[in-house]
Parts: C-alpha cells; sequence; structure tokens
C-alpha cells in the first residue's frame, strides 16, 4: 500500500495517506452529519453538523495515526527498523523492514496498539462528561462520545486473537514463546485470521440478505482483507523458514556493473553498458562506495535538456534508504526488506564498499533451487 500524498515525518516515520483513506473520511462525514448528530440535535442549522462530522472524522483518523506511531515507537526501541506509515481505507498500516526478534519484543510491538486505543477512548469519554457536565449536552458531548465509542471499539477488535490483527501478532508471540518455533506460531496466528476473516464474511453476507446492505458490504470487505493478509503471511513465514541457514552471499550478484557518481543522466542513458540486462545499476562514489541505487525508469524521467548536466545522484534512490545487509547476514532477515522497498533490490556492503546486489529475482531463484533439491530435502530431515 503505497501513500498518496506524503504527510512527512512523526517521530522520525515517514507518514502518507492513500486516496482511500477519502471513503472513511466520506462515510463518518454523511453518516454522523446526516444521521446521528442530526437525530440527537434535530433544530441546529444545517452547517453546524457538517463542521461537527468533519472535524470529528478528522480526528478519528489522527487516532489512527497515533495507534500506528504507537507500534511504530516501541518496534524502533526493539531493533524493528519502521519504514513508513500509510493511512488507508481499513485504518492505518505500518511497514516494517524486519520482524521482531524475539516472542517479548512480538508482544510489546502488538500490545501497545490497543493500549492506546483504548486509553484515547477513556479521554474522549472523560472529556465527553466534562464538557457535558460545564455546558449540558451538544454536538460536542456528541462528537466526544462517538469518538470514545469507536476507539474502545477500535481497540477491542484490533485485539482478537486473528491475524493481522494487533491480538493475532499477541497470539504468535505467545505460541512462539510456548513452542519455540516462529513458523508454528504464525500458522497459528494466520489460521485464526482466516477464520475471523471467513466469519466476518458469513455476517456481512447476512446482512446484506436482511436488507443492512451498506454495513454488510462493509463487513465483507474487512473479512476479505483478513484472509488476504492471513494467507500472504503465513506463505512468507514459509519462506523465511526454507532460507533459514541460507547467508545473503549465497544469493547475491557479486561484482555488479555500477554507475560512477559523476556519470550524467545522459552518458548513463547512452552507455551501452547499461542497456538491455538489468533496470537498475548501484551508484558508486569513488573506490566503490555505495551512493545509491538508479533505475532507467527514474532518470528517463529527467526532462531531456537536463540530462546532459544532471549527475544520476540526483535521480538515484540514496543508499540510507536502501536495505544493506551484510554478505553473512541471513538472506532470510532480507526478505521482508527486500518486498517492501519500491525499488525490490538491496545493496550487499561491507562496511561502505559495494560487494554485491540482491534483486526479488534472486530470491526467487535460491528458493526454487532449495524447493526442487533432493539434496536439500535430505539436510532438512
Amino acid at each position: 500500500m503505497r501513500a498518496t500524498i506524503s504527510l512527512g515525518r512523526v517521530a522520525g516515520v515517514r507518514v502518507g495517506v492513500h486516496w482511500s483513506v477519502l471513503v472513511i473520511f466520506v462515510l463518518i462525514l454523511v453518516g454522523l452529519a446526516g444521521g446521528s448528530f442530526r437525530q440527537a440535535h434535530p433544530d441546529r442549522p444545517a452547517w453546524q453538523y457538517w463542521l461537527a462530522s468533519a472535524v470529528t472524522a478528522a480526528v478519528f483518523l489522527l487516532s489512527l495515526l497515533a495507534h500506528e506511531i504507537s507500534h511504530a515507537l516501541v518496534a524502533r526501541r526493539n531493533g524493528v527498523t519502521v519504514q513508513d506509515i500509510t493511512l488507508w481505507l481499513l485504518g492505518g498500516l505500518a511497514r516494517l523492514k524486519n520482524e521482531a526478534a524475539t516472542p517479548g519484543a512480538e508482544l510489546r510491538i502488538a500490545g501497545v496498539g490497543p493500549l492506546v486505543s483504548l486509553l484515547l477512548g477513556g479521554l474522549f469519554a472523560l472529556a465527553a462528561g466534562l464538557v457535558a457536565a460545564a455546558s449540558g449536552s451538544g454536538l460536542a458531548v456528541e462528537a466526544l462520545a462517538w469518538l470514545a465509542g469507536i476507539n474502545i471499539l477500535l481497540a477491542v477488535f484490533n485485539a482478537l486473537p486473528a491475524a493481522p490483527l494487533d491480538g493475532g501478532r499477541l497470539l504468535r508471540a505467545a505460541v512462539w514463546w510456548r513452542t519455540g518455533s516462529p513458523l508454528r506460531a504464525t500458522a497459528v496466528a494466520t489460521a485464526a485470521g482466516r477464520f475471523l476473516g471467513w466469519t466476518l464474511v458469513a455476517i456481512g453476507l447476512y446482512l446484506v440478505l436482511v436488507g443492512a446492505v451498506l454495513s454488510g458490504v462493509w463487513l465483507v470487505v474487512i473479512g476479505w482483507f483478513v484472509i488476504a493478509v492471513a494467507t500472504v503471511e503465513v506463505g512468507q513465514a514459509r519462506l523465511r523458514e526454507l532460507l533459514g541457514g541460507i547467508p545473503v552471499s549465497d544469493a547475491m550478484t557479486p561484482g555488479p556493473v555500477t554507475v560512477p557518481a559523476a556519470t550524467t543522466i545522459s552518458e548513463f542513458l547512452a552507455d551501452p553498458r547499461y542497456r538491455y540486462r538489468h533496470s537498475a545499476f548501484p551508484v558508486v562514489d569513488g573506490a566503490d562506495t555505495a551512493a545509491g541505487l538508479v533505475t532507467v525508469r527514474d532518470a528517463d524521467a529527467v526532462a531531456e535538456p537536463e540530462r546532459s548536466s544532471t549527475p544520476v545522484t540526483e535521480a538515484m534512490v540514496p543508499v540510507d534508504d536502501l536495505p544493506t545487509p551484510h554478505p553473512g547476514d541471513p538472506l532470510a532477515r532480507l526478505v521482508p526488506a527486500l518486498q517492501a522497498h519500491p525499488a525490490h533490490r538491496a545493496l550487499v556492503l561491507e562496511g561502505n564498499r559495494l560487494v554485491g546486489i540482491v534483486t526479488s529475482a534472486d530470491i526467487s531463484r535460491v528458493t526454487a533451487w532449495l524447493s526442487s533439491s533432493s539434496a536439500w530435502r535430505k539436510r532438512t530431515l
């Protein structure tokens, strides 16, 4: 899920909004302005309903962001790198470059989200009570009460023991701690996730049949998302298990073709060494010191009149924004970062010196060999 609009950084983490978040905003706006707010206070001017609903929807989105930021901060304290956070149709999504190293870290990262939502729910409920005591009932009290209820509901729903919800992470941590096997823990959590997903789909279809079309369709969408993500997660866990014990050096392409940092865009696009075989190349500065990665597509996006005066460093992805494993690092740990990064490539470094490159195709090649190799199957028996 890629952000459509970047909101900058919050606590050092890139935050963005996908266009589909407008669906949430509009649903809340219309539902409150034309529904509960108007029914609770029917004699107000129309603009007050719409203003109160818009502010309430915006604060709810900030509550979702607070939930995800809490995950990101605790993840960072536990050695997990957070790539970015995106608000979208079904809430928030924090992308992690690597996984928690221990069940305890997994427990802390997963548990903080529902706790923050529960705390926000309590604070909004307290604020609603204070405002009601000071000035009586009104749209402000209705808005605060709604925010309290929705945050508590969010906390409870996320605490359900089913992946990819936070409760699924808690279940995974518990099974991992009990069995010592992260793969088995993932299998249990994702099986619970698929069960929950199909249950939500069934309930949603029933609601559609009895006439509650909007609520029913919404549950079907959520259920289908839970099923899809749970299925992907168990596949990724099996992949990491398959790659267990394999170092990055076994998958990388050593001594890749590189582009000197002083090369201009026009030189890069015209040089026959950079044609046909690959679509991205490491950029080096000095004695094989990695500077970044430039793609043919990004270089081609530079306006033609500017290409002769623009160095490739202006179009490259900086090395700090790329996965940069050491040759001896476990290949399994690289997989999530490689899948999450838009370039789907990692520069393999020894210090700052470039020694190789790993692509998603390299991972597929290694996994295909491991899956079909009788020698490997005997080694694992």
